[in-house]
């Protein structure tokens, strides 16, 4: 039970949740045909927040700043919150603009917003759960897009709060958090895609 819970926290690292809400934005309107414009989204998704940032990781890691991919330390984190900083609004300035993708572009403005805050948090000694951020963004993107594009996703809907729960219990089984930083996780993530939600519904 331990090992299936623990899994959880690898499947829903924060690194894989861009990637998931492209698969649900691409085809968010129940269009399956993969087109060159999903996949050219795919492919922008995939190298900005996927592979740069494990390039950095695996970086970061042979010159001692980074510990393991969790980075456990509030000093561990600073660096990489920083780097995906930069790699976001890169994201929505030359690839996800609000002209193409506005339902897109406003989840990865909330993605950065959610990061400044969690690395501002880090310089008054707080760390957040970064897993329980990018889980509950995905939820709140996902809902959104529900309303949106007027689809039934309430399955998914729920499966994703299901995942929420699971990706907190295996935070609490790896004590890699508090209650307190998984709660501040989950609104840190949540609250801004919310407030920017009705910017595009």
């Amino acid at each position: 039970m331990k090992k299936f819970l623990i899994s959880f926290s690898y499947i829903f690292h924060p690194l894989f949740i861009p990637l998931y809400a492209t698969f649900f934005y691409v085809f968010a309107n129940h269009s399956y045909a993969v087109t060159k414009e999903k996949t050219i989204i795919f492919l922008q998704v995939v190298v900005v927040t996927i592979l740069i940032p494990l390039l950095v990781f695996y970086l970061l890691r042979s010159i001692g700043k980074i510990s393991s991919a969790m980075a456990p330390k509030i000093g561990e984190r600073k660096m990489p919150l920083v780097i995906q900083c930069f790699l976001i609004i890169l994201l929505v300035k030359k690839g996800i603009t609000i002209e193409q993708y506005p339902e897109f572009h406003f989840f990865f403005l909330g993605a950065l917003l959610s990061t400044l805050i969690a690395l501002l948090l880090l310089f008054a000694k707080t760390k957040v759960s970064l897993h329980m951020m990018g889980i509950s963004a995905l939820t709140m993107f996902v809902f959104g897009l529900s309303r949106h594009f007027q689809t039934q996703n309430t399955v998914w809907i729920t499966f994703l709060l299901f995942m929420n729960a699971a990706v907190a219990s295996s935070r609490l089984e790896m004590r890699a958090h508090t209650p307190k930083e998984l709660t501040i996780g989950f609104l840190l993530g949540s609250i801004p895609q919310m407030m920017l939600m009705y910017l595009w519904l």
